[in-house]
């Protein structure tokens, strides 16, 4: 089996085929909508999403690759590291109310019935508590 290039033409071999097995669409053929909505949400982090993201990014956290605004099914997730089959997200207020509440426990389902495990922090809590988020990240990576 021959694996292809990242979709944006970096990282490692293979890792573009990765991404497109966890969609469920064959390489190529991704829909429009999830190319473009995960692009422009990496251009406007909120500033917790920005501020965990210089701590992740580039292997600074035990060596290990988190991608952002990272597709899996039809779902977005705020930070990725597939090689601990981790989902990093960062809540807004709105993650409070019952609606949003009820949208996130299907979501969460969807991911770990596919081995992923979620972690959830509050926006506060990534900016005020650093330090302690960093720490439970790093105890689900090892």
């Amino acid at each position: 089996m021959q694996l292809s290039p990242s979709p944006c033409g970096r990282g490692i071999k293979g890792e573009g085929f990765l991404i497109n097995m966890c969609l469920h669409h064959p390489p190529g053929e991704l829909p429009p909508k999830l190319v473009e909505h995960p692009r422009s949400l990496r251009k406007n982090l909120t500033l917790a999403e920005r501020k965990l993201w210089r701590l992740l990014r580039d292997r600074r956290l035990i060596k290990c690759k988190f991608r952002r605004q990272h597709v899996v099914g039809s779902y977005i997730l705020d930070f990725f590291c597939s090689k601990a089959d981790l989902a990093v997200e960062v809540d807004g207020g709105q993650h409070g109310l019952p609606e949003q509440a009820e949208y996130d426990r299907r979501r969460d389902e969807f991911l770990k019935v596919r081995g992923v495990t979620v972690l959830r922090f509050w926006c506060n809590e990534v900016l005020n508590n650093t330090n302690n988020v960093m720490a439970e990240i790093a105890r689900h990576l090892k």
